[in-house]
């Protein structure tokens, strides 16, 4: 595990406290406890580099000067052992794109791939188990509406995460 100088640097957009509730609540129940080290999220940079910190968290706040982005919460995905569910955020792509641009020379294969937002709510999780559980939500499972209210940063700690920052939208509603 790399020190936490060392650590890469990663952005999530936070989730409303609804939203976060629901879908922390149903990753607490789906994800293998074991690999569950993180609260739900939505990414959008996995590997920042920490030596970049302050040129990162500048970014940051730049494309946080706009009204939290509205999010819609889609239909459950599978994702080969796991599930997760899509979100619709066009105000969350023009941020990933404007931080995309701002973060360019520092962006790893796996951050240059197109944005899809999703909440992963299981993952690495036995086929049988990730078959039965994509069952059971999706026949109960019914779109809802959030917001992003902030950017978060995070380290990267080799599994958990360590909180750096939260860098909040613009108040007022969502856009």
């Amino acid at each position: 595990m790399p020190s936490s100088a060392e650590a890469p640097l990663l952005v999530t957009a936070e989730l409303d406290p609804e939203a976060f509730a629901r879908l922390d609540g149903l990753r607490r129940r789906y994800f293998p406890p074991e690999r569950n080290l993180i609260p739900a999220h939505v990414s959008l940079f996995h590997h920042l580099p920490p030596h970049e910190h302050a040129s990162v968290e500048a970014a940051l706040e730049a494309v946080a000067e706009r009204l939290a982005p509205a999010l819609h919460f889609g239909r459950p995905r599978r994702l080969g052992r796991g599930m997760a569910v899509d979100v619709e955020a066009p105000g969350l792509g023009t941020v990933h794109r404007e931080l995309s641009h701002a973060c360019a020379q520092w962006l790893t294969p796996q951050d240059r791939q197109p944005f899809r937002p999703h909440v992963t709510l299981m993952n690495k999780a036995p086929l049988e188990d990730a078959t039965a559980a994509f069952a059971e939500l999706s026949a109960g499972w019914a779109s809802f509406d959030g917001h992003a209210p902030a950017l978060l940063l995070w380290r990267y700690l080799g599994g958990p995460w360590e909180p750096l920052r939260r860098i909040p939208f613009t108040p007022g509603r969502a856009g």
